[in-house]
């Protein structure tokens, strides 16, 4: 089983100033190594290399820029720039491996297929942590500080304690704007994995209608408030871009003001957050089984209420859900959206609604909020409620009789 725990820092200045000058020259190492892809990718984009007529000579393409031949290339850089002597070598590494990783989602995409956006160098305050992929031992935690390589022992808040028998894989320092904080990877090959082989029936089912006018109505009739952070947040943040916009460039009272958006923006994404994980938490402790509408989030959050619907931020909440039900052994299913708020859930006949018709009355004498009725629908479509099959035959508009 694999953990991650994030602990916040109180880091010494000198320790400060260390953590920064390194991840400036991880900033540079990185554009470097991208500049260089880059470079091999204009250059050798064509994959005409001879010419048809034999008249005239191309020149040989060149090697593309990998992660191990960039690997051995960290030699002449600590040989060229001493000031790279000091960092750790795995730590380097590690920024040839996020160089790697992005560029060729960029080219091929991920294990689905899925393609990135261009890579962007990193601008001044953009490379934000530092990786150490080497294992800390158990020994290196004493009490409230931290062993590290290189920087010594760093104080650190140790809010919930290491879990016995895990062990320490990696640790990542990051910077916020309220601070450092720390990253431990955790792992114990002797806990199995849960698997969720759980099929979904009527009894062990619930499903949820996600919206705007209550972040989600589940089969059951229950109702969660959406807390809208951003809304209530959005005069402060207001009134600190005024007079952050009223600042010189480059100038301390600038960076003050930018430090102070920052955590505002900072605060209201914690608190999105945690309501996410309660939320989640909460629905795995009503049903084994989480059903949910398979929503094209993107596409939602281009549309006019891309401002409530980032607000939600229904995305991260079903990244959290699917997250905690695979480490409970619970099943999260995804399923069509199309017709849910349309269709009666008592007999399944469509029942034509616009945005605005928030009631569902349906000709078998069936009367439910819509979200409600919708929530019906998709734990139904689930669990393969006989409404199901019944629809195929009973479908068609109300009143047309």
């Amino acid at each position: 089983m694999r953990l991650a725990y994030q602990y916040r820092l109180r880091p010494t200045k000198q320790q400060i100033a260390t953590f920064e000058r390194w991840l400036e020259l991880c900033r540079r190492q990185y554009n470097y190594r991208l500049a260089e892809r880059f470079n091999w990718y204009l250059e050798n984009r064509c994959d005409i290399d001879r010419c048809s007529l034999e008249v005239c000579h191309l020149p040989q393409l060149k090697d593309k820029p990998s992660y191990y031949s960039q690997k051995r290339d960290l030699t002449n850089t600590k040989i060229l720039f001493a000031d790279y002597k000091e960092l750790l070598s795995h730590t380097l590494q590690d920024v040839i491996a996020r160089v790697e990783k992005t560029f060729e989602r960029w080219l091929k995409g991920d294990t689905n297929g899925k393609k990135s956006g261009r890579p962007r160098f990193k601008g001044k305050g953009r490379y934000r942590s530092l990786s150490f992929p080497d294992p800390i031992k158990p020994e290196h935690i004493q009490d409230k500080f931290i062993q590290l390589p290189k920087i010594g022992k760093v104080k650190m808040i140790l809010h919930r304690p290491i879990p016995d028998g895990f062990k320490i894989k990696t640790a990542t320092i990051n910077r916020k704007a309220d601070g450092w904080y720390i990253s431990l990877s955790l792992e114990d090959v002797t806990v199995p994995s849960l698997t969720n082989d759980v099929t979904p029936t009527d009894v062990n089912t619930v499903g949820i209608d996600m919206g705007l006018k209550s972040f989600l109505v589940t089969s059951d009739n229950q109702e969660v408030e959406i807390p809208q952070h951003y809304r209530k947040s959005e005069k402060k943040l207001k009134r600190l871009q005024r007079h952050l916009s009223r600042k010189n460039k480059g100038s301390n009272r600038r960076k003050k003001a930018i430090k102070r958006v920052a955590k505002t923006h900072l605060k209201v994404a914690n608190q999105r957050k945690d309501f996410h994980y309660k939320t989640a938490i909460w629905l795995l402790n009503q049903s084994q089984v989480i059903a949910h509408e398979n929503l094209n989030i993107k596409g939602l959050a281009k549309s006019m209420l891309a401002k409530s619907v980032t607000d939600a931020g229904w995305g991260q909440f079903l990244q959290i859900l699917n997250t905690k039900a695979a480490s409970a052994g619970c099943l999260v299913v995804a399923i069509n959206p199309n017709g849910t708020s349309q269709e009666c859930s008592d007999c399944g006949a469509t029942v034509p609604k616009v945005l605005a018709d928030r009631w569902h009355s349906c000709q078998c004498s069936a009367s439910y909020d819509r979200d409600y009725n919708a929530a019906r629908n998709i734990k139904y479509r689930a669990a393969g409620h006989p409404v199901l099959q019944s629809s195929v035959n009973v479908r068609r508009v109300a009143g047309s009789r």
